[in-house]
């Protein structure tokens, strides 16, 4: 059913009124609320009635669905000024999901982002939309954990040719393109920025590469495009060679074999948001390719030797993954502050074992996984021992791989150590 009396929902640029169609205008001056940002407030100033009461939206976002009730049940018209289209990272969804959504009714305006497409010709129907349009983030750090503003950001310029950003005066693009330097895609992107959109005082930087804009402060409202500049990788996900890992010299070999490798990543059971636990990482090989394979995940992974921790990072670069943190430490400390993961693998336990068993399948999601890698009978022996005392489901498998090599002009097959592979779920009563 219509709403008689909806709150309208209006889309602004910087030239103001010039920028609103004439039903716009009409709605705004009748109104007897009228709900913005200061410096919209300031700009429609002559166009919003005497008798209009009117409210500053900066800071109180929590407070408008409550100035549309009172509006609503005084009899009273409302109107709200948003940027743009505003449902698009607008405030007209977050609106919608508070009131009834016959409450309102939205008229768009051109998106800051079509308008910062147009500027520099570039088509955007296939352009990722990332906003980090709020609070102060922080510079971006490589490895850094989910939370953090502009993780969205690094997920996507590994994954995206085209993204579109909408800044923040914190989150502006001189720390967007810090970011691209800290991934190692400074010679991947270009940017284009358009400032002050719409305003006497606009201006468009093409094609600035990322060291030059992480130099330059730029004038705030603005908008980025990433424009990638050489091919998009298409990386392995499942089954590297040992070879593509880095691995500790001159005693190399700390590394989980491919062969073990393809097995336990199956029996973990991912998903491509799951949320993932790499302990006793080694060289890092199972939390890399995890992480490759739940691109819209997380892994965490911890390892208590400092020189294969330094290597795992290595290694990470290396691929150009970002959604994996490493902590140099000795598992179970630091764990508490993890997320509870949908898949835990276990390469090495440093004498904690049963302990850590114990603590990883309390802290698993529902129908979550746990797998462990051993090359000890008395390793094999404490974890299935643990997983009985704990009710746990478990099983057992044996692997063990042989590689062909040459001799003289034919070839044997070389046996690999064999591995037991331990999967395990809580039981009923864990």
């Amino acid at each position: 059913m219509t709403d008689p009396q909806p709150c309208r929902v209006i889309g602004v640029l910087d030239d103001g009124a010039a920028s609103l169609s004439a039903t716009a205008l009409a709605f705004l001056r009748r109104a007897d609320w009228v709900i913005g940002g200061a410096r919209t407030l300031a700009l429609l100033d002559d166009d919003i009635a005497p008798h209009a009461i009117r409210r500053d939206l900066t800071g109180q976002l929590s407070a408008v669905p409550g100035w549309i009730a009172q509006a609503r049940e005084a009899q009273q018209t409302s109107v709200v000024l948003a940027t743009g289209d505003p449902l698009c990272h607008g405030i007209a969804s977050y609106l919608a999901a508070r009131l009834c959504i016959a409450a309102i009714e939205v008229l768009p305006n051109v998106s800051t982002l079509q308008l910062a497409c147009a500027r520099f010709g570039v088509a955007w129907q296939d352009a990722r939309i990332v906003s980090v349009h709020s609070k102060d983030a922080g510079e971006w750090q490589a490895g850094t954990a989910p939370g953090h503003g502009l993780y969205a950001l690094a997920q996507a310029v590994r994954q995206h040719e085209r993204l579109i950003v909408l800044t923040s005066p914190d989150n502006s693009p001189d720390r967007i393109a810090r970011l691209l330097l800290a991934e190692g895609l400074g010679d991947d992107f270009v940017l284009c920025v358009a400032e002050r959109l719409c305003s006497p005082h606009e201006r468009t930087w093409a094609d600035m590469p990322p060291a030059e804009a992480a130099l330059h402060r730029f004038a705030d409202p603005n908008v980025v495009l990433l424009l990638r500049t050489t091919a998009r990788p298409r990386p392995v996900c499942l089954g590297l060679a040992d070879s593509a890992y880095q691995q500790r010299q001159p005693d190399k070999g700390l590394i989980t074999k491919q062969e073990v490798r393809a097995v336990s990543l199956a029996r973990l059971q991912l998903r491509c948001d799951s949320r993932v636990w790499d302990i006793g990482a080694g060289s890092g090989s199972v939390g890399l390719e995890a992480a490759r394979l739940c691109p819209q995940g997380h892994v965490w992974a911890i390892e208590k030797n400092e020189a294969d921790a330094a290597i795992a990072r290595q290694n990470a670069r290396a691929l150009g993954i970002s959604n994996h943190t490493l902590v140099h430490g000795k598992a179970p400390e630091g764990l508490d502050a993890w997320p509870d993961p949908d898949a835990i693998f276990i390469g090495g336990s440093g004498g904690e074992l049963a302990d850590l068993i114990a603590l990883c399948l309390r802290r698993l999601r529902p129908g979550g996984w746990l797998v462990m890698n051993f090359v000890t009978l008395e390793n094999l022996a404490t974890a299935t021992q643990t997983l009985q005392a704990l009710g746990a489901t478990w099983d057992v498998l044996q692997l063990q791989a042989a590689r062909s090599k040459p001799i003289l002009h034919m070839h044997r097959m070389a046996a690999e150590n064999p591995v037991w592979i331990v999967c395990a779920q809580p039981g009923d009563g864990a």
